[in-house]
């Protein structure tokens, strides 16, 4: 894991330390036994050493407000002194590295052999030579050049094995380079918010540098590590590095520590950096498994190089910041994800099939051979076997062997993976042009089938601007904007001190960067679209907002998604505090008891007014498609102070000072993608944590539901209600009953849309396993996002949380990119089968040749260098061709293939059958009546060593011509007549045709002796071109034979459902009881003793702290249960779980330091 890069740089630090520790207070070993402490200890700490933070933001020369001032020198020196905030990737492997593993193919080292003893042999002159007595070995020694070049072979197979293996390394490599291209596309598109020279600004998260001022808000992942130094309710997911899976709440003066790696769930606040790269948590944690890397890597040979693909794959989207991401993708990298994707999962069955009956046709031809040989020489022509023939004897039977291998390398389809990989790898570069980022590769072919999208509306459905059309003030309904004049000035002053102050300080509105444009909306987008209503109501929320700046807020209660409102408490200068709150308008009215009249007063709001309020005003909105945000205020007398955790209470009693309508469009493309996934046989359904009128009326402008049809729109409430039994627990009886209608489920929890994803998962009802998308944009999404077949995060709205649990990553935000996600997956999965179709023809045809060839002519027609030949050029170049078709529109109009739909279908078995009975009775003809066809000498039982005869090159020649129209056959897998459609639109594809043509031209007029091809007249050119050209005829011929009355044929390379997740996965099911699982049934438990939710969250930490809790004993069960599959959270912080493959010294040194956090090593 670049362990040498690391220790260097170390010990570079600690060499600088010395000459800079004058320049700033504190040294980096200082910092980092600093950022070893937890909680108190670490607040003692700092008050001893450095007398507060503000001690500490001195010594390292920054300003807890300002910031660093930010001059190039400044920064130099500091990444010089306390590192940079990057942590060295693994190395890549090399080019060598990769043909060696090329080279562990086990068909190609069982050739390697045969071509060995085959080479040592020719060079080994039997004394026996001459001796008569060796039976019909001596035919062939008549002329000393043949017996000479009995070596051409041995090498030609050698250097076909070297070619298989160069092109397969070389197709490793180009493979990983792309990866690390993308990977490090992605770590430069990472930003983070730093606060220098007074600025708020932008900057990539390998800029950050220690004594760097960050702002930390919800849904961050913490690029480094550092300590808190003044915000509100920020809750930090550390179950990255503790395996806690319990929020922890920081505080300055409990828990002031932030680490690299771990999630922002709920807050905002600002850290000061102390520690960057190799140096933070998760840094020291990658360095220490860099030795173990090493170890892991000597296993991992044996997982092919396939796997190769795989864990570059699942390089995690920050490998920047290091460890966190990389341990639990590399685990991923391991399990893939919850099983094998589906294609994998069939071509693995059928390749192991093929594999099977390739090894047993190829050990039935060697004995058919070896008996043959011996029966003839020493039972009919009665010879003995003299001690100098032995050499002859075994220069046979290596023969024989040989033809054995051939067959071999025949049957086993290698194109197969090589397929695979590049069609997944050509797709996901053209997904980037098509605003798809896929992070791990499977995701792209089970997005081809694809079954059910649930999809986010905001953002993803509508554009993101959100704009205030409507308001209810001063009882009145303004259906657009008012007239400033016409409210009330209490009123408004009232409205824009609420809006300005009680809002996100980093939401703001700037000017349109093109003159005439929309103005820029940053930050989060319903605070823009309130701050857009202040400025259209020609008033300004900046003057507000610098007169009361974000230190002097005395308490922020942020909006989560279970409050579903955001409240702000301030101080006035009378030493009262007043707080302002604003909400979904249905939550925060429930909580209203007067609202501000036409005079600017308030009056009593009572519940019936609030009824006629929601008939009238709110509802009327919510069919308009608004979302509807109520803004409300309370003011509270300085003694005694409120208790302010007590948030029931202060969340009471407010006056209403407005409510307003804000229009999020729908974007223009959406309905026409909508169409076309439901043409596709895909059901979209929306998931929004909107009111279900506005809702169901962006569901209708989307083209989700349509007016007339049978379908269910549900609140998550009814939805829980009705999937759950008397005890609360969820039923899949239940769910069954409800998704197949669903299609709006509104006002949901994030634990809403989790179920909804698990239960069509696992429903049952259909014949089919549903295969499910789900978008997700917030930290909240991310358990759905994980358990759903892919999960698409928003690259623009999407918070860091999102990306890292998706599978791929929409650069626009867009839902029609989610259309193009399955025409490209669709794609990959009919390119894989085309590529079977062609690939099977030639393994069916060559296996029977060389079969019968050898059993009735003692050789095979086809010789080893021409079967190879054949193999690499026809299997690597067909993949290329067949793989890299683009998609088209028409991939669209048929249903999604399902899960245990077989990957070669009734008609491909037809047309491979079809062809291969042409060919076969093609090359039959030639071998036995090919000589008095072409009036030429016969090739068949020629003696050893003899040169190679025009007999048998013409049946080369022509076996490669069929093969070569063939392809064009093969571009078509649904029985379509036009197999030239689109034909140019791919120009790799007739390259290789026309490139393949020409080799085989070289090939046969000057491949000579280690080709066994004698060069051949015009007119036997013509003919055998002549014949390939009759497979496209044929073709037409066997698409007229209708599929249906050929009951006979068998589908092959199908998923029983039972196969789906192999014995080994079974046990990672028990690790699924994941995070949102466990929050689900933590939520049931909650649910019985209808307790408050934070009482309950405080008796939660309690009980952790007993170590008694309801989970600690769940968890203990799984980490029982899965301790053998992979690391696993566990109760007590002050052990470690060590997966089995854990050996290597350093990991179990790091165990036994104890630190509390998980280990994982890649």
């Amino acid at each position: 894991m670049g362990d040498m890069t690391n220790s260097d740089f170390y010990s570079k630090n600690q060499r600088n330390e010395a000459n800079h520790a004058g320049e700033f207070g504190c040294t980096l070993q200082e910092l980092r036994s600093l950022m070893e402490l937890r909680g108190t200890e670490a607040v003692v700490k700092i008050k001893e050493t450095y007398g507060e933070t503000e001690g500490l933001c001195r010594h390292l020369k920054t300003s807890p407000t300002e910031g660093l001032s930010g001059t190039a020198a400044d920064l130099e020196k500091r990444k010089l002194i306390f590192g940079k905030n990057f942590i060295p990737p693994k190395k890549p492997k090399t080019f060598l590295q990769l043909v060696w593993e090329a080279l562990q193919d086990v068909t190609l080292i069982i050739l390697e052999i045969a071509a060995i003893i085959s080479l040592g042999l020719s060079f080994y002159q039997p004394p026996g030579e001459g001796n008569e007595g060796c039976g019909t070995a001596t035919g062939g020694a008549e002329d000393e050049g043949e017996a000479e070049a009995g070596w051409i072979e041995g090498a030609a197979i050698l250097l076909s094995v070297i070619c298989v293996v160069l092109v397969t390394a070389f197709n490793d490599w180009s493979k990983e380079k792309q990866f690390r291209g993308l990977q490090s596309r992605i770590e430069q598109e990472q930003k983070f918010t730093v606060v220098r020279g007074g600025q708020v600004i932008q900057i990539p998260v390998a800029e950050i540098v220690v004594g760097d001022i960050a702002q930390v808000k919800y849904g961050d992942l913490l690029p480094a590590d550092g300590i808190f130094i003044q915000g509100n309710d920020l809750k930090i997911d550390e179950s990255s590095l503790t395996g806690e899976s319990d929020q922890v709440r920081k505080s300055v003066d409990k828990d002031p520590m932030l680490l690299s790696g771990t999630h922002v769930m709920e807050g905002s606040g600002r850290m000061l950096v102390t520690a960057v790269g190799v140096n933070s948590q998760t840094g020291i944690i990658f360095t220490l498994l860099g030795a173990g890397g090493e170890e892991e890597e000597k296993k991992d040979k044996k997982a092919k190089q396939q796997d190769g693909a795989a864990a570059m794959e699942m390089q995690p989207l920050k490998s920047a910041e290091g460890g966190e991401g990389d341990d639990k993708d590399k685990k991923k990298a391991n399990m893939h994800k919850k099983e094998k994707s589906v294609l994998q999962g069939k071509l693995t069955k059928l390749a192991v099939q093929i594999g099977k009956a390739g090894l047993v046709m190829s050990a039935i031809t060697v004995i058919i051979l070896v008996l043959y040989f011996a029966i003839d020489t020493f039972v009919i022509n009665k010879k003995q076997w003299l001690p100098e023939c032995t050499p002859v004897y075994v220069q046979y039977f290596v023969k024989f062997f040989i033809i054995g291998v051939t067959v071999l390398v025949v049957a086993v389809p290698e194109g197969l993976p090589l397929a695979v990989t590049i069609s997944l790898a050509y797709s996901v570069k053209k997904m980037m042009k098509d605003n798809n980022l896929v992070r791990h590769l499977d995701a792209c072919e089970t997005m081809g089938n694809a079954t059910a999208i649930c999809s986010d509306k905001t953002g993803t459905l509508t554009t993101n601007r959100m704009t205030v059309v409507q308001a209810y003030v001063g009882d009145v309904h303004y259906k657009e904007i008012p007239d400033p004049d016409s409210v009330p000035a209490k009123t408004l002053d009232l409205l824009v001190n609420a809006i300005a102050i009680n809002s996100a300080y980093t939401t703001k509105i700037l000017p349109p960067e093109k003159e005439g444009g929309l103005p820029r909306q940053v930050g989060n987008k319903t605070e823009c679209g309130l701050l857009g209503f202040v400025l259209d109501l020609k008033q300004d929320y900046e003057p507000v907002r610098s007169l009361i700046p974000e230190e002097k807020l005395y308490k922020v209660y942020t909006f989560n998604s279970v409050r579903k409102s955001m409240s702000t408490v301030i101080k006035m200068p009378d030493g009262s505090f007043r707080m302002y709150s604003k909400g979904a308008s249905e939550i925060v009215l429930k909580k209203c008891s007067r609202i501000l009249n036409a005079a600017g007063e308030p009056r009593i709001f009572r519940p019936r007014d609030r009824d006629e309020m929601v008939k009238k005003v709110i509802e009327p909105m919510a069919c308009d498609g608004l979302r509807t945000i109520c803004v409300a205020f309370r003011d509270f007398s300085s003694s005694p102070e409120p208790d302010w955790d007590n948030e029931n209470d202060i969340l009471s009693d407010l006056t209403c000072i407005c409510v307003v309508g804000i229009e999020d469009p729908v974007r223009p493309e959406v309905p026409e993608a909508i169409r076309k996934c439901q043409r596709a046989g895909i059901t979209v359904r929306m998931v929004t944590g909107d009111n279900i009128n506005t809702a169901r009326a962006i569901a209708i402008k989307c083209g989700i539901i349509h007016p007339g049809e049978d379908f269910l729109c549900l609140e998550g409430k009814e939805f829980n209600r009705r999937i759950r039994n008397e005890k609360g627990e969820i039923e899949q009886e239940r769910i069954d009953k409800i998704w197949p209608k669903l299609r709006v489920l509104a006002r949901s929890s994030p634990t809403d849309k989790h179920t909804l994803v698990k239960g069509i998962i696992d429903s049952t009802q259909v014949e089919q396993r549903q295969v499910v998308a789900v978008t997700g944009d917030g930290t909240n999404d991310g358990p759905a996002l994980k358990k759903a077949d892919v999960g698409f995060a928003m690259g623009i709205a999407g918070t860091d949380v999102a990306k890292e649990a998706s599978d791929i990553i929409l650069t626009d935000d867009n839902f029609s990119s989610i259309v193009k996600a399955v025409m490209w997956g669709r794609n990959v999965y009919d390119s894989i089968s085309k590529f079977l179709q062609f690939q099977l023809t030639v393994n069916i045809v060559a296996v029977i040749v060389a079969f019968t060839g050898a059993c009735i002519t003692q050789d095979s027609p086809l010789k080893a260098v021409q079967m190879l030949w054949v193999n690499l050029i026809m299997d690597t170049f067909a993949s290329l061709a067949l793989a890299t078709e683009p998609p088209t529109e028409a991939l669209l109009l048929r249903k999604p293939y399902g899960r245990n739909k077989p990957l070669i279908s009734r008609t491909m078995m037809k047309n491979i059958l079809g062809h291969a009975v042409y060919q076969l009775t093609l090359i039959f003809t030639l071998l036995f009546v090919g000589e008095k066809m072409f009036k030429i000498d016969s090739g068949r039982n020629a003696p050893l060593h003899s040169p190679p005869s025009e007999h048998y090159t013409i049946i080369f020649n022509t076996f490669v011509m069929m093969q070569l129209f063939n392809e064009i056959n093969a571009r078509k897998i649904h029985g379509e007549r036009n197999v030239f459609d689109g034909i140019f639109r791919n120009p790799i594809f007739c390259t290789i045709v026309l490139g393949t043509f020409a080799i085989q031209i070289v090939i046969v007029q000057f491949g000579g002796k280690p080709f066994s091809c004698s060069p051949l007249q015009l007119d036997q050119w013509m003919w055998c071109v002549f014949i390939g050209l009759g497979e496209l005829v044929w073709g037409q011929v066997i698409a007229t034979i209708p599929t249906s009355r050929l009951k006979f044929l068998k589908e092959a390379g199908r998923l029983t459902e039972k196969e789906e997740v192999p014995e080994e996965e079974l046990n990672e099911d028990v690790e699924e009881i994941d995070h949102a699982e466990r929050e689900l049934r933590r939520g049931q438990i909650l649910w019985f003793r209808g307790l408050n939710r934070i009482q309950t969250q405080i008796e939660v930490v309690n009980t952790f702290k007993s170590g008694t809790s309801f989970q600690g004993a769940l968890r203990r069960q799984s980490s029982v249960t899965s301790q053998t599959q992979d690391v696993t959270n566990i109760s007590s912080p002050s052990h470690v779980s060590l997966s089995n493959a854990l050996s290597s010294p350093t990991s179990t040194s790091a165990a036994a330091a104890g630190h509390p956090r998980r280990e994982g090593i890649p």
